[in-house]
């Protein structure tokens, strides 16, 4: 929890009024959530926190944006984020939650709020992640297209058209590129890994 302690707030001290607090999230907050779906992110929390009558109700408002990985054409998405999450928390025996009251033990002196703002801003992610109609990278998802065709080796005339069409691609980055230091021409790794689909390229050779 040490990376994650600026999201403790001082729960049990805080006096009666409203206290508001604002936290910057980008990438290495959801690294350190060991979220897999996001690859980048530019979000501003703001946290308003009530404490009246022994009750504490915390409002959260995140704005910005995470980028995804299009599931279609494999190129990032930037997926805008807008999304508020209300909860109410007091003090008493032992932990309890409902949908909008959560109970903690009074010997807890701070609320870590990072899961809180992590699961807000999940929600606020669609499950399916792609770009709108027209916004693809065509040449990529017209290549997944063809591969999602090929199934085993029932139609190898089509995988390999799948090949030379990747290596065509692949020659023509290259006439527009400069050679690199050792004189290898870059490659694509989002080809090599569709030719290692295909057959072509064994595991583990990039």
């Amino acid at each position: 929890m040490g990376k994650l302690s600026v999201f403790s707030i001082p729960l049990k001290t805080m006096p009666e009024g409203t206290q508001e607090f604002a936290y910057h999230l980008d990438k290495q907050f959801f690294v350190n959530m060991e979220s897999t779906d996001v690859h980048d992110a530019d979000l501003e929390v703001k946290l308003t926190v009530v404490h009246k009558h022994d009750i504490y109700n915390l409002a959260f408002h995140i704005t910005g944006t995470v980028t995804l990985i299009c599931d279609r054409c494999l190129d990032d998405l930037m997926l805008p984020i807008d999304v508020t999450y209300d909860v109410a928390v007091k003090y008493g025996d032992d932990y309890d939650e409902t949908d909008e009251l959560l109970i903690i033990p009074e010997t807890d002196l701070t609320l870590n709020v990072s899961y809180m703002i992590y699961d807000t801003v999940s929600l606020a992610i669609p499950l399916k992640h792609v770009h709108p109609m027209g916004k693809c990278n065509r040449a990529m998802s017209a290549l997944l297209r063809k591969h999602r065709a090929v199934k085993d080796d029932e139609d190898a005339e089509l995988a390999e058209t799948l090949i030379g069409e990747m290596e065509a691609m692949d020659d023509d980055v290259a006439d527009d590129a400069p050679a690199s230091a050792g004189g290898a021409e870059p490659t694509d790794p989002r080809w090599d890994g569709l030719k290692k689909l295909a057959g072509e390229l064994p595991d583990g050779d990039e």
